[in-house]
């Protein structure tokens, strides 16, 4: 393991260049699903064209999966996966950056946000962190992508987690914000210190009923607040808010997150056919695909110490520090460290 401070720095970058199981089901690959291209004013991004350009949907699993691409087909390809309260636009800046590079660079809308929608009324609103990562799967699946580098922050760097963990063969390697995030609900019912409890506050709002209903009224209210919470030194306007905050309009944004909070608590049941893997992670399960996890020095979201996480990864492993006021969004308030990282793990892993 290593760990390596970086200062926040946008003049340097690049150096010298700019069968898985879905549903229950056991799948193999398949040849790629149809595709069809959204405009970027349709649901999801209302209002404002996204710098993305037209955005592609694709049928993957249970979900019609809306995602960015950039990049050559044939490059190398990176799957960027968002939290919450965000969306695609956390990589707005990061996608560019790789896709000169020369990597396919894919970023998909979790469920529940944007242009992404379940295919049947009946499916169940899930947003367990297993079901959330196996989406990641189907995605990748539909596309027909057998392995990839994963790279996110937030239930994104979660759902990487989840993937490096249990599905290695689907990825080659691995960019994590704030290092191993895999709970469980036993964990999750282990009280805090007050002081940790506190800044949990969200998750016991959702606990409520009158959480879910306040969440639903005040939604763009609530993310807002919860951006500036979480990088309280960065200074995004009301037009960067905005792009992302059309995201959280999608009919079941409420349900997946609520779900996903109580799920936690063990306030909410899961699907029976997630219980294997979510006893698999619960087992303290090891990452061992090539590994860099970054940490902004003034994130304000909760968050574990690297020390108490290193040694869930047994490959090759370095940890970042950005200094210079970065916090919880750390792909959008540092894309070309952000960038960066994910050229180097993939460069170990290609070694």
């Amino acid at each position: 393991m290593s760990t390596e401070t970086t200062r926040q720095d946008r003049r340097q970058f690049l150096g010298a260049a700019a069968m898985s199981i879905v549903g229950g089901e056991l799948v193999g690959m398949a040849p790629a699903a149809a595709q069809s291209v959204v405009d970027p004013g349709d649901a999801g991004n209302r209002g404002s064209p996204t710098p993305f350009g037209s955005l592609k949907q694709i049928d993957a699993g249970v979900l019609n999966v809306g995602y960015a691409e950039m990049g050559p087909v044939d490059g190398r390809v990176v799957v960027l996966l968002h939290g919450w309260p965000y969306d695609i636009h956390s990589f707005v800046d990061v996608a560019p950056l790789l896709a000169s590079a020369g990597y396919r660079v894919l970023v998909p809308f979790v469920r529940g946000y944007g242009t992404t929608r379940f295919r049947a009324a009946e499916t169940v609103r899930n947003g367990q962190p297993a079901a959330v990562a196996l989406d990641a799967i189907a995605f990748m699946d539909a596309l027909n992508i057998p392995k990839a580098t994963l790279a996110g922050f937030d239930w994104g760097a979660r759902t990487a987690n989840i993937v490096g963990a249990l599905w290695p063969e689907r990825c080659k390697a691995m960019v994590s914000v704030s290092g191993y995030l895999i709970g469980n609900q036993a964990a999750g019912k282990v009280p805090l210190p007050p002081e940790a409890e506190l800044q949990w506050w969200y998750q016991y709002y959702f606990a409520t009923e009158r959480g879910r209903a306040g969440y639903d009224k005040y939604r763009h209210d609530f993310a807002k607040l919860i951006w500036r919470i979480a990088s309280p030194k960065w200074a995004f306007d009301d037009a960067t808010f905005e792009r992302s905050a059309a995201s959280f309009d999608n009919p079941d944004h409420v349900a997946i997150t609520v779900h996903n909070y109580r799920w936690r608590l063990g306030l909410a049941e899961g699907e029976a056919r997630y219980d294997e893997f979510e006893k698999r992670l619960a087992a303290n399960t090891t990452i061992a695909v090539p590994t860099i996890t970054l940490e902004g020095d003034a994130n304000g979201a909760p968050h574990p110490e690297p020390a108490a996480y290193a040694k869930q990864f047994s490959g090759r492993y370095a940890h970042r520090l950005l200094t210079g006021g970065i916090g919880h969004n750390l792909p959008q308030e540092a894309p070309r460290e952000f960038a960066q990282a994910v050229i180097d793990v993939d460069g170990w892993a290609s070694a």
